[in-house]
């Protein structure tokens, strides 16, 4: 992934995450891709989580420009099966609900865009993911 890669998400995700409805319409697609994802945000204050999603995002896309895997790392920690047992095949649950709202929210979203979201946050996610 070159630079190229994390510029455009970086410039998408701008165009997109100060709009909280973004984050409203993630969770509405990620809880409705399964009830057991749905199940997990019963008790959930949403407006904390959508607000530990922006941060989330940001830590990925951060990562994708360079930044040191370290909040990744403690992310992949905190979401392993001894911590928030998220199952490795989530991810690309939730992987698909962004990609689907940022198509609904960013004005430029088209399939290169949809590329080089997924070839620069791919890595950091494989990384979380492995912690499980």
């Amino acid at each position: 992934m070159g630079n190229a890669d994390s510029d455009i998400v970086f410039q998408s995700y701008g165009r997109c995450c100060n709009n909280e409805h973004f984050f409203i319409d993630f969770y509405d697609r990620f809880m409705s891709s399964s009830a057991e994802i749905r199940e997990l945000f019963i008790d959930t204050d949403m407006p904390a989580q959508r607000h530990l999603l922006r941060n989330g995002i940001m830590q990925l896309v951060l990562h994708s420009r360079g930044l040191p895997d370290t909040k990744l790392k403690a992310l992949g920690n905190s979401h392993s099966r001894t911590g928030y047992n998220i199952r490795p095949e989530w991810y690309g649950l939730w992987l698909d609900a962004l990609l689907d709202t940022l198509r609904k929210h960013d004005t430029h979203f088209d399939e290169s865009i949809a590329q080089a979201w997924r070839r620069a946050i791919e890595p950091g996610i494989q990384l979380i993911r492995g912690a499980y």
